[in-house]
Protein backbone atom coordinates (compact mmCIF):
# COMPACT_ATOMS: atom_id res chain seq x y z
CA UNK A 1 0.00 0.00 0.00
CA UNK A 2 1.28 3.54 -0.69
CA UNK A 3 2.56 5.47 2.29
CA UNK A 4 0.05 7.82 3.89
CA UNK A 5 1.01 11.44 3.44
CA UNK A 6 1.61 13.02 6.85
CA UNK A 7 -0.44 16.07 7.73
CA UNK A 8 1.41 19.37 8.02
CA UNK A 9 1.33 20.56 11.65
CA UNK A 10 -0.57 23.75 12.44
CA UNK A 11 1.76 26.20 14.17
CA UNK A 12 1.26 29.50 16.00
CA UNK A 13 4.00 31.41 17.82
CA UNK A 14 2.71 34.08 20.18
CA UNK A 15 4.98 36.75 21.69
CA UNK A 16 4.21 38.81 24.78
CA UNK A 17 6.39 41.45 23.17
CA UNK A 18 9.72 41.52 21.38
CA UNK A 19 10.75 40.77 17.85
CA UNK A 20 11.76 43.56 15.50
CA UNK A 21 9.03 45.85 16.87
CA UNK A 22 10.24 45.95 20.48
CA UNK A 23 13.75 44.49 20.39
CA UNK A 24 15.23 45.81 17.15
CA UNK A 25 18.76 44.89 18.24
CA UNK A 26 17.76 41.45 19.48
CA UNK A 27 16.39 39.37 16.56
CA UNK A 28 16.37 36.06 18.44
CA UNK A 29 12.60 35.55 18.41
CA UNK A 30 12.31 36.51 14.75
CA UNK A 31 15.15 34.11 13.89
CA UNK A 32 13.38 31.35 15.81
CA UNK A 33 10.18 31.91 13.83
CA UNK A 34 12.06 31.88 10.52
CA UNK A 35 13.85 28.67 11.50
CA UNK A 36 10.51 26.83 11.68
CA UNK A 37 9.98 27.12 7.94
CA UNK A 38 11.36 24.36 5.72
CA UNK A 39 12.24 26.93 3.07
CA UNK A 40 15.67 28.49 2.56
CA UNK A 41 14.06 31.86 1.88
CA UNK A 42 10.56 31.69 3.36
CA UNK A 43 7.89 34.15 2.29
CA UNK A 44 6.93 36.29 5.30
CA UNK A 45 3.86 38.51 5.13
CA UNK A 46 3.44 41.28 7.71
CA UNK A 47 -0.14 42.19 8.64
CA UNK A 48 -0.26 45.54 10.46
CA UNK A 49 -4.04 45.93 10.73
CA UNK A 50 -3.97 46.55 14.50
CA UNK A 51 -1.86 49.68 13.99
CA UNK A 52 -4.02 50.98 11.16
CA UNK A 53 -1.44 49.75 8.64
CA UNK A 54 1.11 52.16 10.10
CA UNK A 55 3.59 53.10 7.40
CA UNK A 56 6.39 53.40 9.95
CA UNK A 57 5.61 49.95 11.40
CA UNK A 58 5.66 48.38 7.94
CA UNK A 59 8.89 50.22 7.07
CA UNK A 60 10.58 48.87 10.21
CA UNK A 61 9.42 45.36 9.34
CA UNK A 62 11.06 45.53 5.93
CA UNK A 63 14.25 47.06 7.35
CA UNK A 64 14.49 44.25 9.90
CA UNK A 65 13.59 41.31 7.68
CA UNK A 66 15.75 42.27 4.73
CA UNK A 67 18.65 41.28 7.00
CA UNK A 68 17.35 37.70 7.10
CA UNK A 69 17.19 35.06 4.39
CA UNK A 70 13.52 35.53 3.54
CA UNK A 71 11.12 37.25 1.15
CA UNK A 72 9.19 39.89 3.11
CA UNK A 73 5.92 41.46 2.05
CA UNK A 74 2.99 43.28 3.65
CA UNK A 75 -0.78 43.00 3.42
CA UNK A 76 -2.72 46.22 4.01
CA UNK A 77 -6.46 46.55 4.53
CA UNK A 78 -6.67 50.33 5.06
CA UNK A 79 -5.09 50.81 1.63
CA UNK A 80 -6.38 47.62 0.07
CA UNK A 81 -5.39 46.77 -3.50
CA UNK A 82 -7.19 44.44 -5.91
CA UNK A 83 -5.42 41.24 -4.86
CA UNK A 84 -7.48 38.38 -3.46
CA UNK A 85 -6.72 38.31 0.28
CA UNK A 86 -7.07 34.57 0.58
CA UNK A 87 -4.75 33.93 -2.33
CA UNK A 88 -2.14 36.30 -0.88
CA UNK A 89 -2.14 34.52 2.48
CA UNK A 90 -2.04 31.04 0.96
CA UNK A 91 1.12 32.01 -0.95
CA UNK A 92 3.00 32.66 2.31
CA UNK A 93 5.15 30.45 4.51
CA UNK A 94 4.81 32.72 7.58
CA UNK A 95 2.17 35.32 8.49
CA UNK A 96 3.43 37.84 11.07
CA UNK A 97 0.81 40.00 12.82
CA UNK A 98 1.83 43.26 14.48
CA UNK A 99 0.60 44.98 17.62
CA UNK A 100 -1.96 47.70 18.18
CA UNK A 101 -5.70 47.66 18.80
CA UNK A 102 -6.94 44.05 18.98
CA UNK A 103 -10.66 44.87 18.89
CA UNK A 104 -10.20 46.94 15.74
CA UNK A 105 -8.07 44.20 14.17
CA UNK A 106 -10.78 41.58 14.76
CA UNK A 107 -13.57 43.81 13.44
CA UNK A 108 -11.67 44.78 10.30
CA UNK A 109 -10.52 41.23 9.57
CA UNK A 110 -14.10 40.01 9.79
CA UNK A 111 -15.41 42.82 7.62
CA UNK A 112 -12.91 41.94 4.89
CA UNK A 113 -13.22 38.18 5.34
CA UNK A 114 -9.61 37.92 6.46
CA UNK A 115 -10.63 35.85 9.50
CA UNK A 116 -11.76 33.04 7.20
CA UNK A 117 -8.65 33.43 5.06
CA UNK A 118 -6.47 33.16 8.17
CA UNK A 119 -8.30 29.97 9.15
CA UNK A 120 -7.59 28.45 5.73
CA UNK A 121 -3.93 29.43 5.97
CA UNK A 122 -3.69 27.92 9.46
CA UNK A 123 -5.30 24.66 8.38
CA UNK A 124 -2.91 24.48 5.42
CA UNK A 125 0.06 24.62 7.79
CA UNK A 126 1.20 28.18 7.12
CA UNK A 127 2.96 29.44 10.25
CA UNK A 128 1.09 32.17 12.13
CA UNK A 129 2.83 34.44 14.62
CA UNK A 130 2.59 37.84 16.22
CA UNK A 131 3.19 40.04 19.22
CA UNK A 132 0.87 41.96 21.53
CA UNK A 133 -2.39 42.23 19.55
CA UNK A 134 -0.78 39.75 17.18
CA UNK A 135 -0.41 37.41 20.16
CA UNK A 136 -3.85 37.59 21.72
CA UNK A 137 -5.97 37.68 18.55
CA UNK A 138 -5.52 33.92 18.05
CA UNK A 139 -7.07 33.00 21.42
CA UNK A 140 -10.70 32.78 22.49
CA UNK A 141 -10.25 35.53 25.09
CA UNK A 142 -7.67 38.03 26.27
CA UNK A 143 -6.71 41.08 28.32
CA UNK A 144 -6.72 44.16 26.10
CA UNK A 145 -6.39 47.93 26.25
CA UNK A 146 -8.37 48.27 22.99
CA UNK A 147 -11.11 50.22 24.79
CA UNK A 148 -8.80 52.36 26.97
CA UNK A 149 -8.59 50.76 30.43
CA UNK A 150 -7.44 47.16 30.57
CA UNK A 151 -10.39 44.80 30.37
CA UNK A 152 -11.51 41.42 29.09
CA UNK A 153 -12.12 40.67 25.42
CA UNK A 154 -14.04 37.45 24.71
CA UNK A 155 -14.32 37.70 20.95
CA UNK A 156 -11.01 36.34 19.66
CA UNK A 157 -10.34 34.16 16.63
CA UNK A 158 -10.46 31.00 18.75
CA UNK A 159 -7.63 29.18 17.00
CA UNK A 160 -6.15 28.63 20.49
CA UNK A 161 -8.24 27.73 23.53
CA UNK A 162 -8.44 29.85 26.68
CA UNK A 163 -7.20 33.36 27.32
CA UNK A 164 -3.93 35.26 26.91
CA UNK A 165 -2.15 38.28 28.34
CA UNK A 166 0.88 39.98 26.68
CA UNK A 167 3.39 42.47 28.14
CA UNK A 168 3.24 40.61 31.45
CA UNK A 169 6.41 42.21 32.83
CA UNK A 170 6.32 45.32 30.64
CA UNK A 171 3.18 46.90 32.10
CA UNK A 172 2.70 46.77 35.90
CA UNK A 173 -1.09 46.71 35.44
CA UNK A 174 -1.18 43.53 33.37
CA UNK A 175 -0.54 40.84 36.01
CA UNK A 176 -3.03 42.12 38.62
CA UNK A 177 -5.67 42.78 35.97
CA UNK A 178 -5.29 39.32 34.45
CA UNK A 179 -5.49 37.71 37.88
CA UNK A 180 -8.60 39.71 38.76
CA UNK A 181 -10.39 38.87 35.52
CA UNK A 182 -9.69 35.18 35.99
CA UNK A 183 -10.72 35.33 39.66
CA UNK A 184 -13.99 37.04 38.68
CA UNK A 185 -14.48 34.41 35.94
CA UNK A 186 -14.61 37.07 33.25
CA UNK A 187 -11.77 35.22 31.53
CA UNK A 188 -10.99 31.50 31.40
CA UNK A 189 -7.60 30.10 32.36
CA UNK A 190 -4.82 30.89 29.93
CA UNK A 191 -1.26 31.98 29.32
CA UNK A 192 0.76 35.14 29.93
CA UNK A 193 4.07 36.14 28.36
CA UNK A 194 6.72 38.71 29.22
CA UNK A 195 8.36 40.93 26.64
CA UNK A 196 10.95 38.69 25.00
CA UNK A 197 9.00 35.48 25.68
CA UNK A 198 7.19 33.42 23.06
CA UNK A 199 4.96 30.37 23.27
CA UNK A 200 5.09 27.98 20.32
CA UNK A 201 1.89 26.01 19.74
CA UNK A 202 1.65 22.95 17.52
CA UNK A 203 -1.84 21.67 16.75
CA UNK A 204 -3.28 23.78 19.56
CA UNK A 205 -0.92 22.49 22.27
CA UNK A 206 2.14 24.15 23.78
CA UNK A 207 5.21 22.69 22.09
CA UNK A 208 7.94 24.93 23.48
CA UNK A 209 8.43 28.30 25.18
CA UNK A 210 11.40 30.35 23.99
CA UNK A 211 12.95 33.64 25.03
CA UNK A 212 15.20 36.33 23.62
CA UNK A 213 16.22 37.37 27.15
CA UNK A 214 17.27 34.95 29.87
CA UNK A 215 14.88 36.45 32.42
CA UNK A 216 11.83 36.53 30.14
CA UNK A 217 9.13 34.10 31.22
CA UNK A 218 5.78 32.64 30.18
CA UNK A 219 3.11 31.37 32.55
CA UNK A 220 -0.04 29.33 32.78
CA UNK A 221 -2.62 31.16 34.90
CA UNK A 222 -5.74 29.45 36.24
CA UNK A 223 -8.33 29.46 39.01
CA UNK A 224 -8.19 26.73 41.65
CA UNK A 225 -10.47 26.67 44.66
CA UNK A 226 -11.22 30.36 44.30
CA UNK A 227 -7.53 31.37 44.12
CA UNK A 228 -5.52 32.34 41.06
CA UNK A 229 -2.54 30.04 40.49
CA UNK A 230 0.36 31.18 38.31
CA UNK A 231 2.72 28.47 37.05
CA UNK A 232 5.96 29.36 35.26
CA UNK A 233 6.49 27.39 32.06
CA UNK A 234 9.85 25.89 31.13
CA UNK A 235 11.77 28.31 28.91
CA UNK A 236 14.43 27.74 26.27
CA UNK A 237 16.81 30.59 25.46
CA UNK A 238 17.43 31.33 21.77
CA UNK A 239 21.11 31.99 21.11
CA UNK A 240 22.68 33.19 17.89
CA UNK A 241 23.47 29.58 16.98
CA UNK A 242 20.21 27.99 18.05
CA UNK A 243 18.44 26.86 21.19
CA UNK A 244 20.04 26.28 24.59
CA UNK A 245 18.60 24.51 27.61
CA UNK A 246 16.19 25.78 30.23
CA UNK A 247 16.74 29.34 31.43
Amino acid sequence: MPATKSRIPRQIIVMGGGGFAMEPRNPRLDRYILSLSKKKTPRVCFVATASGDSGDFIRRFFLAFKKHACRPSALCLFRRDDRDLGEVLLEQDIIYVGGGNTANLLAIWRLHGLDKAMRRAYEKGIILCGLSAGMICWFESSVTDSFGPLRDLNDGMGFLAGSACPHYDGDPRRRPTYHRLIREKKLPAGVAADVGAAIHYVDGQIHRCVSSRRKARAYHVSLRGGSVVEEALAMTFVTRDGLTGDT
